[in-house]
Parts: C-alpha cells; sequence; structure tokens
C-alpha cells in the first residue's frame, strides 16, 4: 500500500462534537455550527440583535454601588 493509499484510507476525526441544532433540534452542519442552516443561525442572531437575550441582574442594585466606592 502506497502513502496515497493510506492517506485515503485514514480515518478522520471530527473537531468537534455533534450536537443538535438549539433552533429546531436537527443534527447540525460543519458549516453552520452549531446551527443546522444558515436560517436557523440568523433567527439566533435576530434575538440578540433584538435584545431577547439577556444577562441577569441583581435584585438590590443599590447594595451592588456601595460595594464600588468603598
Amino acid at each position: 500500500m502506497s502513502q496515497g493509499d493510506e492517506q485515503r484510507t485514514a480515518k478522520v476525526e471530527p473537531l468537534r462534537k455533534a450536537r443538535p441544532c438549539p433552533e429546531c433540534r436537527r443534527p447540525s452542519t460543519r458549516d453552520n455550527y452549531p446551527f443546522c442552516s444558515d436560517r436557523c443561525r440568523n433567527l439566533d442572531l435576530s434575538r440578540w440583535l433584538k435584545g431577547s437575550y439577556a444577562i441577569p441582574v441583581a435584585d438590590d442594585e443599590s447594595k451592588a454601588d456601595d460595594d464600588y466606592r468603598d
């Protein structure tokens, strides 16, 4: 077996673990990872741009401000 034949039969491991699309749960694709399609990727981006995703804040923000003043 020549070196060229070995390269064609070599098993290639994926770089990332396969995951379902976070939007529709279909298998993700390499080009759109972690999404399955450009459509699902754009839906997620749209939510980020509209501000639908937010980081929760402390209930009592006045105490958080006092910590910075000390």
